[in-house]
């Protein structure tokens, strides 16, 4: 069904082809055996999220997604409806490269749709995958509004996505902040809001966490996620009492205030909550797991190590998703994994530092090595995925892997940046050891392949923005540290890119480009500077010197990434999306699980940009086809 004014650029997609049987096509692999099934993950049942945008004065933009759940020789055609005349095919062959398109109508006067089908040869009984109408008269734009109805008293902050109400198209989930403080800083704080909306702006629900949730990055870490595979995403938080839910009903002591004269909040129940998506009802609540216990025990008295709070989404069967809430990351740190099955939350395990400290003959110290973000990744590849918790890595049931007590850190990323290396690897930035500022090491092992001596290092980044160099490129803002280095950390640059915060795919091949703030460059290694491709006019970057961006990820069209920023009136959000033309065809991104966990974490903490489990660069071959399933139907509970 057409929503608002949104569906003039935004298709809506039919039953997309491959989708009937739900399993994703993939090569026999002949080691596998009856003993050992391949896992397929099950992930989100997407529409084709199809865009079309004008983007000059004589050309439209279309961008769609290839699913996993495609045959992998599906190809495309497009046909164009000018206002009611007869619709015209666009492609002289089908399109079995990129899943992007520019067309030059003759007329804007009158309402245009396009109609994307599967080209005949692949499946002729197949209908239409998708249709979108651009309205008379569109204006010139790179990006989608969303209107939102922020209260004039918060600011919109971090964002997340998900298939709320089991249509195929992503909902957006945003919280909203008044004064935020630092856990180190005393002082009240606002009370936080998460609103979701379609992206027509259309407001589904409100929660409001109440007074007993202190507002800031280290506490409200929200997961959207269908955890339990019947085709609608949930929303998992920390709650208190008083929060209130989407439909008005309270959690705990409505009148309860556990703030003292600092504005901290040390005494209290806390909650651990499951959200339906399409209502916002609080589906299921348990005591949060750690309980805070004597504040003293965490590491300081006045609250600043044990309100540090991290989250994640990892298929730790290998199969379906889990949630992980931890607490602690400078001293003692426990983390607990939860299901969400059959509208209730059961724990799976529990990992706490000091028991691991004493279970461990290896020397490896797990207290005081977190980060202010985590990672999810199969560093192993036995299907599960293992939680990179900093400078620690825990594996999926629950067990220490290893640590390299090289402490906490600002800044983690996990992927497979070497691909001359088996497996993947973490490029990691630590506080405070002179030794080791920077770290790049073996995901699997733990082992440091290169290092480099630094004091407190509050930025670092890796990304492929340099075809001259095999694998990612890093780089890190600390005391000593210039340049840019290559995937084995030798020196290849006198300077390094201004952003260290954020990257994107952006442009039309498989390098990265940066983005600093509201600001899209593309990094030029000869001259060792950046050229701009983008400035987002009257657009707002988050979270103070950070200057992150609401979401960055691949929510829509083709495989690239868009940008979601706040208009700097705070009324919408604006998604940019790349007019630049590709050769480069490739399963969406969202149907990497890797990545997609990456999503539903980038707004924990420090956030950080999304990585795939594969090498996506210069040079690469062909990206792998993901073995997936997606729910039996749509909005079947």
């Amino acid at each position: 069904m057409m929503r608002g004014w949104l569906a003039g650029i935004l298709g809506i997609s039919a039953l997309a082809l491959g989708h009937l049987c739900g399993i994703a096509s993939a090569p026999p692999d002949p080691s596998e055996s009856a003993v050992n099934p391949p896992r397929f993950r099950i992930l989100e049942r997407l529409d084709r999220g199809l865009i079309a945008l004008r983007t000059s004065d004589t050309q439209v933009t279309l961008s769609w997604r290839l699913l996993a759940t495609d045959p992998e020789s599906i190809a495309f055609e497009i046909d164009r409806q000018i206002g009611s005349q007869p619709p015209t095919p666009l492609c002289s062959k089908p399109l079995s490269h990129a899943t992007f398109w520019q067309d030059s109508p003759p007329d804007f006067a009158q309402p245009i749709t396009y109609t994307l089908r599967a080209a005949a040869h692949a499946n002729p009984q197949v209908p239409p995958l998708a249709k979108v109408t651009i309205p008379a008269q569109l204006p010139i734009q790179s990006y989608l509004r969303v209107p939102i109805q922020v209260p004039a008293s918060h600011t919109p902050n971090d964002g997340s996505v998900g298939d709320l109400d089991g249509d195929g198209q992503l909902e957006i989930v945003l919280k909203s902040e008044q004064r935020p403080r630092d856990n180190s800083q005393p002082g009240d704080t606002g009370e936080t809001l998460l609103d979701a909306y379609r992206l027509d702006g259309t407001q589904l629900w409100r929660i409001h966490l109440g007074p007993n949730i202190r507002e800031g990055a280290h506490y409200t870490q929200f997961l959207v996620y269908d955890f339990d595979g019947d085709g609608r995403a949930e929303v998992m938080l920390k709650t208190a009492d008083g929060t209130r839910d989407g439909t008005g009903q309270i959690l705990g002591d409505p009148q309860a205030n556990h703030r003292n004269e600092q504005g901290f909040i040390l005494t209290g129940p806390e909650f651990l909550t499951v959200f339906e998506g399409a209502t916002g009802k609080a589906l299921a609540t348990v005591d949060y797991l750690p309980a805070r216990g004597t504040v003293r025990d965490w590491g300081d008295a006045y609250g600043n190590r044990v309100d540090r709070f991290l989250a994640g989404v990892a298929y730790l069967d290998g199969e379906r998703p889990s949630a992980i809430f931890s607490r602690g990351y400078y001293t003692r740190t426990v983390l607990v994994a939860w299901d969400f099955r059959e509208g209730k939350l059961t724990r799976r395990w529990t990992f706490d530092s000091n028991r691991a400290n004493r279970a461990v003959d290896s020397g490896d110290r797990f207290d005081g090595q977190g980060d202010h973000s985590l990672s999810i990744a199969d560093i192993d590849a036995d299907g599960c995925d293992e939680i990179i918790f900093g400078a620690m890595t825990i594996d999926h049931n629950g067990q220490p892997c290893y640590s390299t007590n090289l402490g906490h850190g600002d800044a983690l990323h996990v992927s497979d940046f070497d691909p001359a290396r088996q497996g993947q690897e973490v490029f990691n930035i630590h506080e405070k050891r002179p030794a080791v500022g920077v770290s790049f090491r073996d995901a699997k092992s733990g082992a440091t392949l290169w290092s480099k001596a630094s004091g407190d290092v509050g930025r670092g980044m890796i990304a492929d923005i340099d075809p001259r160099y095999p694998g990612a490129e890093s780089w890190a803002a600390g005391p000593g540290l210039t340049g840019v280095w290559d995937c084995t950390g030798k020196s290849i640059s006198r300077r390094r890119p201004r952003a260290t915060a954020f990257v994107l795919w952006w442009d039309g091949d498989p390098l990265r480009e940066l983005l600093d703030r509201n600001r899209i460059s593309k990094w030029n290694p000869e001259t060792e500077s950046e050229s701009t491709l983008l400035v987002a006019e009257n657009c707002l970057a988050n979270n103070g010197s950070k200057g992150s961006p609401v979401l960055v990820g691949d929510l829509l069209g083709d495989w690239r990434e868009e940008v979601v920023l706040r208009s700097s009136d705070n009324r919408e959000l604006r998604i940019f999306t790349t007019p630049i033309p590709t050769e480069q065809r490739m399963v969406t991104l969202l149907h990497d699980a890797q990545y997609r966990c990456a999503i539903a974490w980038q707004n924990v903490g420090y956030n950080q940009p999304p990585h795939p489990s594969f090498f996506l660069g210069h040079g690469m071959g062909s990206a792998p086809w993901p073995r997936i399933r997606v729910p039996s139907r749509m909005n079947d509970r």
